[in-house]
């Protein structure tokens, strides 16, 4: 696994600790739904809750916000869509959400940022 991914994989990890916290059941981690990976599959109350993370190292921490561009909304969208058919789900009882985390290296700790309802 390289670098990039261990941080990814990192980042998730720290998300799923955020969220469970929160209240929220981790369902499933990167899920993947043909080309697309949904990265956690969440629920809480009645909603399921599709989550975006992304991790940054680099101190940039507003540059992760603009890596979710139109064309990954749509991917995602299009994945969310595909797993909702096939798990028979009821769509309006779902949510896209993105989570940023923000890892300091200097002092070893995390920011993370919560987006709701992105699309």
């Amino acid at each position: 696994m390289n670098y990039r991914k261990k941080i990814g994989q990192f980042g998730e990890n720290l998300v799923c600790d955020f969220l469970t916290k929160k209240g929220y059941k981790i369902i499933a981690q990167n899920v993947k739904v043909g080309f697309q990976e949904i990265d956690i599959i969440s629920k809480k109350d009645n909603l399921i809750v599709f989550v975006e993370v992304k991790t940054r190292t680099n101190n940039n921490f507003d540059e992760a916000e603009f890596a979710v561009d139109n064309f990954k909304i749509a991917n995602l969208k299009k994945a969310i869509e595909k797993y909702i058919l096939v798990n028979d789900l009821n769509e309006e009882n779902i949510r896209l959400d993105l989570i940023v985390v923000d890892i300091k290296q200097a002092n070893k700790n995390a920011n993370i940022k919560h987006y709701l309802d992105i699309i």
